[in-house]
């Protein structure tokens, strides 16, 4: 087997460099109107006194700019729209025009650069893009029916432009290819129920920064602790499930001197109950610690018969009293906090399955019912019933209807795995070849043949209908969708919208949450998140996934009730749990599950007082104003600062046996250096107004024993003095948060970077956007409609 799929692999790059050619964008610009040329004024009164030909400020020079031909300087221009419209130019302290003129000088420039590529719109340059790690689990799931642990069988994705599925970062490497190989001839045996596949183990790893001493989201109620996985069992048969506990650094158990249930459940049924600890454990631990603590684990281990399939698997301590300990003055919420404390409550450590053992057979799973669409009535109609699930399984993989050519080389693998074994081998051979297919892994795109280079066209519907599924699910077309591209209807726009806001609807658009909201906000990153414990003490993993699922509901909650998606700053309404809650001082919350609450504190309204979004904005020991406003100048407002030159010095921390200094009187010495001064200036008043919130989003009125000064000026002049101004000042231009978001959904739906030339497109979407109150819809509606989305430009053959 592996031969064959080396042989494969063999002419996959070939493939891959053959059918798929990789090609190169260009733009195209033409002349416009004489209108900015009406406001040379303004420009000479506010810009060129530094923007000339002899200082250059910012490589910028408008004295000599050509003004009746705004779109054969596209560029620069889009770069003095995004700066005055901003806020950003005049720099603070310099004469400043009113906001008549301003608007009036940004909207005639806007005009123009739209009104020249309306006359020659550019789509971009094509590409080939290749799924990414959350794409490939999810086209497995909807098309075998089947979870499976990607991190497990491919390496993490590289990121451009904010976002893992951009075409540039995608790249394919000789190694890849074999991980590629080896992820498609597992997944096949997983699918299937391969007897020859052998026995597996696979073990779940709990963090050990999860606080136990309490009940946790998901799991059963009357437990403490512990983990739930869903595992995929591959045949019936016996497995082990074996549960391990915490230990101290010196191989103590933690949490044995007083006696503990643990149970073990399957699908929620019973399947295993131990005692540990107590008077006798807790003696033998001191004495043999690795011994008692090994054979303490033992006791969680359970061998039973499981029918093959997804089953939900927890390991968790029956609730009990709580056990107080008389020696601490006050107990931190974390329950975890020094690897040396053996009291408290056992924590989980580790689920481990191995199996199957005396296995029966595959089993009727959901990915068998998925696959086998048909079974033969005897060996005379073996080939056509395979037939049927190869085309099937490759129509659905492809993206594409599939021919005879398509159908060759399956329907060998499938002979070849049926002549060594069975039907269900040849089928298993099959799948894996599909698995394997460059038009699996790839997204690929063809032009017509008869086009000359240079021509714009639009994408087929089957393209286009596998743009719209990847952007939307970050999977594969489902079989309505392939059903109105198959039938030439999917272009039609009434047809589009519906099919657009069916899945928008669709629990598969959970995808935009996770994918897209997860990067854009870097929610993501909050995994990596390590406030010092010494500072943080209480903070843990609850905390931690709380932070992340508060604001993930948020996005959500916007997608599902179509709500404008200014409401992401100024929601009067959030998500908490018991741990959460706690932290912002929400009272009358209990227990582990989210629910949505009103905020009746100005301060936490919106992404602005969100815990996900303050702690990943500081460092490990303190709050950091720089990294959080130069946060929201990218991410909310849409206008990153420049980058710090190399030789930045790091901020000079407190010293022991001096008096602390706040974080604003840290940053004023860093200020000093004018070299810092000019972008210290953009970011430190938004990141001081947030210095209410610490570096794990708390409120405090105090740093290093003195008030907080949140006050500021922003770029534009406005005074502020914390949050809910800095968010009030944010609102008064809600324009400026959607073309942030519309950009950041082009870029992701897109898979690459934009341009000048991408920024009509943008004002596009937004004018459409802003009759509707900028709802969630309008956005995705905008970009599924533009030009960029369902174009492309064909260029020369490389």
């Amino acid at each position: 087997m592996k031969n064959r799929l080396l042989i494969a692999g063999a002419l996959w790059l070939a493939a891959v460099a053959g059918v798929f050619p990789q090609t190169a964008g260009s733009g195209a610009t033409t002349t416009a109107a004489p209108r900015v040329s009406a406001h040379r004024d303004v420009i000479a009164t506010y810009c060129t006194s530094c923007h000339n030909q002899r200082l250059k400020t910012a490589a910028l020079a408008l004295d000599r700019i050509e003004l009746d031909d705004v779109a054969g300087s596209a560029e620069t221009w889009e770069k003095v729209v995004r700066k005055v419209r901003g806020g950003l130019m005049p720099p603070a302290g310099a004469r400043q025009p009113d906001a008549p003129t301003r608007d009036a000088f940004v909207t005639s420039i806007e005009a123009e650069l739209d009104r020249a590529w309306a006359a020659h719109p550019n789509p971009g340059r094509p590409l080939l893009r290749r799924l990414n790690r959350a794409e490939y689990a999810n086209a497995v799931r909807d098309l075998v029916a089947l979870d499976v642990d990607v991190a497990a069988l491919l390496p993490p994705d590289d990121s451009a432009y904010g976002f893992d599925n951009i075409s540039d970062a995608l790249n394919v490497s000789p190694s890849l290819q074999e991980r590629y190989l080896a992820a498609a001839e597992k997944i096949g045996e997983l699918a299937i129920g391969d007897p020859e596949a052998g026995m597996l183990s696979d073990t779940y790893h709990v963090r050990g920064d999860v606080s136990q001493n309490q009940h946790l989201d998901r799991m059963p109620l009357g437990t403490l602790g512990g983990t739930r996985v869903t595992h995929f069992f591959p045949r019936d048969g016996e497995y082990v499930i074996q549960t391990r506990l915490f230990r101290t650094n010196f191989d103590n158990p933690r949490g044995i001197e007083y006696p503990h249930e643990f149970e073990l459940t399957l699908d929620g049924e019973r399947m295993h109950h131990a005692t540990i600890g107590g008077a006798a454990d807790l003696s033998a631990a001191f004495a043999l610690p690795k011994e008692t603590a090994d054979a303490i684990d033992e006791r969680l281990a359970v061998r039973i018969r499981v029918r093959a399939g997804p089953h939900d698997v927890v390991a968790a301590f029956i609730g009990s009293a709580p056990t107080m300990d008389a020696t601490k003055l006050r107990p931190f919420l974390k329950s975890a906090f020094d690897t040396l404390d053996w009291t408290g409550r056992p924590h989980v450590r580790t689920v481990t399955v191995t199996g199957p053992f005396n296995a029966t057979g595959p089993g009727d799973t959901p990915a068998r019912r998925r696959i086998f669409t048909c079974r033969p009535a005897g060996s005379s109609n073996e080939e056509s019933c395979a037939r049927q699930i190869v085309a099937t399984l490759a129509r659905r993989a492809f993206r594409a209807p599939v021919n005879e050519t398509d159908m060759q080389p399956l329907l060998a693998f499938y002979r070849s795995g049926r002549q060594e074994g069975s039907f269900d081998l040849g089928i298993e051979r099959a799948l894996q070849l599909i698995l394997a297919s460059p038009k699996f892994v790839f997204r690929a795109e063809r032009d017509p043949a008869e086009l000359k280079p240079g021509s714009v066209h639009r994408v087929s519907d089957v393209e286009l209908a596998s743009r719209l599924s990847f952007f939307l699910w970050s999977s594969i077309p489902d079989d309505e969708l392939m059903a109105e591209a198959s039938a030439g209807r999917l272009k039609e726009p009434s047809v589009l919208q519906r099919q657009t806001r069916r899945m928008l609807a669709d629990p598969k658009a959970q995808a935009l949450v996770s994918n897209f909201a997860g990067q854009w906000l870097h929610l993501r990153n909050l995994r990596n998140a390590q406030p010092h414990a010494d500072d943080f003490p209480d903070f843990d993993d609850n905390l931690r996934h709380a932070f992340q699922r508060e604001t993930e509901l948020l996005f959500e909650s916007v997608m599902r009730e179509d709500r404008s998606v200014v409401d992401l700053l100024r929601a009067d309404y959030t998500f908490v749990n018991e741990r959460l809650a706690r932290h912002y001082g929400i009272p009358n919350v209990y227990g582990s599950q989210f629910r949505r609450v009103p905020v009746t504190d100005d301060a936490r309204k919106g992404l602005l007082g969100h815990g996900s979004v303050l702690t990943l904005t500081s460092h490990a020991t303190r709050t950091s104003p720089v990294v959080r406003g130069k946060f929201i100048l990218e991410n909310i407002l849409g206008t990153p600062p420049p980058s710090p030159p190399p030789d930045v010095p790091a901020l000079k921390e407190n010293e022991k046996g001096q008096k602390p200094k706040t974080v604003r009187e840290q940053m004023a010495e860093h200020r000093a250096n004018p070299t810092c001064a000019s972008c210290h200036k953009i970011m430190d008043p938004i990141g001081f107004a947030l210095e209410n919130f610490d570096a794990v989003g708390a409120w405090r009125t105090e740093d290093a024993g003195a008030p907080i000064d949140a006050s500021g000026e922003l770029t534009d002049g406005t005074r502020i003095d914390g949050v809910v101004a800095l968010r009030r000042a944010i609102l008064a231009r809600p324009d400026l948060f959607a073309r942030t978001m519309t950009e950041k959904l082009l870029v992701y739906a897109l898979g690459r970077g934009l341009d000048h030339q991408d920024m009509p497109v943008v004002r596009s979407v937004l004018r459409t956007a802003a009759a509707q109150d900028y709802r969630f819809s309008s956005l995705i509606l905008g970009v599924v409609d533009s030009v960029p989305f369902q174009m492309r430009m064909k260029m020369e053959a490389q």
